[in-house]
């Protein structure tokens, strides 16, 4: 990161407090577990790719809501183009369970249909393409209270809460909306009225209150695209501070909304979020809401939800927060344009936090990557890239989502280097056809190879859609200065038949130490280095950079086959044989082709010529390794 290295070294300076621990696995399984919206059967079931004839621009929400009760009543004004010509009747998403009133168009009742968890609203003649309209929802009802909700009502210290979490499919439990990962609206005005007992939260800048008898109504204005799953609403006896975030000539507000018996704890953990802000500016641009506000807004679950400029937390965790305000940048300013696509979010939100750890607080940084990189491969399956969008727990599948999402950066980072990942990222967040917008792995991958001027389809064909993970097994040893050592690699699952990556590999001895980078591309490869230095060990992979598990490191003695081998004919048609110079015992062999794919192996006792069958193998060069009395050899053969 050589464009913020200054800011970076300013900040480890700067930050003194000292950050809680990482999250143990099952906090982190937690943090994903609120996001796994809960609802009974399929979540599918809402067609978000039915509704795509008109694009949204603005929604006026008005609603009125008591924390003590399940039900809400209000109306939503949604101004719109239509897209399509014969466009004579709009559809929103809205939950069979609602009840809407009546559907309003240029002051007048308009016929509608409400079935299937879909409005239909009849216009009286076709609209116009292109040509902004709009029309108004009158509904009420008791939203669905299933799982953890979309709409929530409790208690905390015995005063009444209420709260929303809409992701993934939501939105439509508690307001007729567009459900889905293809419209933002533009903007979006909210007016909630409550018992005035009580504090509203809402996206964007409170402009208004207004008291009424006993009631109270709270306007939040919004002037930045956002997608339904992150409108939120939050009532109850809330008290409030803020935290002042200058930006260089530029100021934000961090705006907190906690319960009243958790405010003094709550003050000192959320100030921590100044410099993750500012951090986040520094490695991504100004945090995308600079002139509204970010804020915390406490509700009574676990984790979090990145509502857009106001987050919903049930604690305070350092790791955390810092997630949730990482969201604001993956995930709000540019959303996944489709849930297959949700480590966009997560898995940089993982990664984000992981940071933190490592630029602001470096004790934490190698427990963080251990625990996420242990945690990944304790079973031996599993993508990045989520191949079931009709299951929620494999959406926001805490092992795969978030934590392989997050180490998938970690080990691109190596792979291509600080000044490509971070750049490429940079150029991902502000290029305008994605900027506010929405984004799919694609995209970004495009930028990625842009700055790092090679193709990447290998890495993500392994890593993003391919499952599993490598296991290495190092020998080594040492003749004066020279290291020679092979590495061979074992997949955890079929999908992939080779790992093909950059190794780090560090030497050391009692006082010297030294780390190279090698190319590994097959299983068996060996390699030489010049040391200037005797090692008494080898260790892989000291910075955890790698995704893998299960590895091996042996010291061999320095002895090798090669003068007691000779193969003929080379190249070779059919078979292959082998003569032996010296009585062995016991010889395993094997044979890899130039991708590392084995191709066979066995064991023969006390040969003197060993006889292979290669009729079957494809025209092309292989490698047969020897293992013997401790002695080893790796020799090229070519089929022709």
């Amino acid at each position: 990161m050589k464009t913020s290295c200054t800011v970076l070294l300013f900040f480890l300076f700067v930050v003194s407090v000292k950050a809680q621990a990482p999250l143990s696995p099952q906090q982190f399984s937690q943090l994903a577990g609120l996001e796994m919206k809960a609802r009974t059967g399929n979540p599918e079931r809402l067609p978000q790719n039915i509704i795509d004839n008109y694009d949204i621009s603005y929604h006026r929400c008005v609603w009125q809501v008591d924390p003590a009760v399940q039900y809400i009543a209000g109306n939503i004004t949604t101004y719109f183009k239509p897209l399509t010509s014969g466009f004579d009747t709009i559809l929103f998403n809205c939950s069979n369970l609602l009840t809407v009133d009546s559907v309003l168009y240029q002051g007048n009742a308009i016929p509608f249909t409400h079935s299937s968890d879909l409005i239909r609203a009849a216009f009286p003649s076709p609209l116009a393409v292109n040509v902004s309209d709009s029309v108004t929802v009158f509904y009420q009802g008791a939203p669905t209270t299933s799982g953890f909700g979309s709409f929530m009502t409790g208690v905390h210290n015995s005063v009444p809460v209420l709260a929303t979490l809409s992701e993934p499919y939501g939105s439509s439990d508690w307001w007729p909306c567009k459900n889905g990962l293809t419209d933002k609206a533009d903007s979006l005005d909210v007016l909630i009225t409550t018992p005035a007992a009580y504090r509203a939260a809402s996206n964007g800048l409170l402009v208004n209150e207004t008291t009424n008898g006993n009631l109270k109504t709270y306007h939040w204005k919004h002037r930045y695209p956002i997608v339904p799953y992150l409108v939120c609403m939050a009532a109850t006896n809330y008290v409030q501070y803020t935290h002042n975030v200058p930006f260089g000539n530029t100021n934000t507000t961090i705006l907190n909304y906690v319960y009243p018996e958790d405010s003094a704890s709550a003050e000192w953990q959320t100030a921590f979020m100044v410099p993750v802000m500012q951090f986040y500016d520094s490695l991504f641009g100004l945090y995308p809401f600079a002139d509204e506000k970010y804020g915390h807004c406490q509700f009574n679950v676990g984790g979090g939800m990145e509502h857009q400029t106001f987050t919903f937390v049930g604690g305070f965790h350092y790791e955390l927060l810092c997630h949730e305000l990482a969201h604001h940048w993956f995930g709000d300013k540019v959303t996944c344009g489709s849930w297959e696509d949700i480590w966009l979010n997560e898995g940089f939100a993982t990664y984000l936090s992981g940071l933190c750890y490592e630029f602001l607080q470096p004790a934490w940084w190698m427990p963080f990557k251990q625990g996420r990189i242990s945690y990944i491969t304790s079973q031996p399956d599993g993508s990045v890239w989520c191949d079931d969008t009709t299951t929620h727990t494999r959406i926001f599948d805490d092992r795969l989502s978030y934590a392989k999402g997050g180490m998938f950066l970690n080990q691109l980072r190596w792979v291509i280097g600080d000044s490509a990942f971070f750049n490429g990222i940079r150029n991902y967040l502000n290029d305008p056809a994605h900027a506010y917008g929405f984004a799919r792995t694609a995209n970004l991958k495009a930028h990625w190879e842009a700055e790092y001027g090679q193709s990447l389809t290998w890495y993500f064909n392994d890593w993003f859609t391919g499952e599993g993970f490598p296991s290495y097994l190092i020998s080594w040893d040492q003749q004066g200065s020279q290291v020679t050592f092979t590495v061979n690699q074992v997949q955890s699952h079929p999908s992939v038949s080779f790992f093909e990556l950059p190794l780090p590999i560090k030497f050391k001895n009692a006082t010297q130490d030294t780390t190279i980078r090698i190319n590994h591309t097959f299983s068996g490869e060996t390699f030489t280095a010049t040391i200037p230095f005797a090692a008494d060990s080898l260790i892989f992979d000291p910075e955890l950079w790698i995704i893998s598990a299960n590895n091996t490191v042996t010291s061999i003695a320095p002895l090798t086959l090669d003068p007691y081998i000779i193969m003929l004919p080379n190249p070779i048609h059919d078979e292959l044989r082998v003569l032996f110079y010296k009585n062995h015992d016991r010889v395993v062999y094997e044979i890899h082709d130039i991708n590392g794919k084995q191709i066979t192996k066995g064991e023969a006792r006390q040969p003197r010529i060993l006889e292979v069958d290669m009729s079957r193998c494809a025209v092309g060069t292989y490698l047969v390794s020897f293992e013997a009395d401790g002695m080893r050899c790796v020799k090229k053969v070519v089929k022709e």
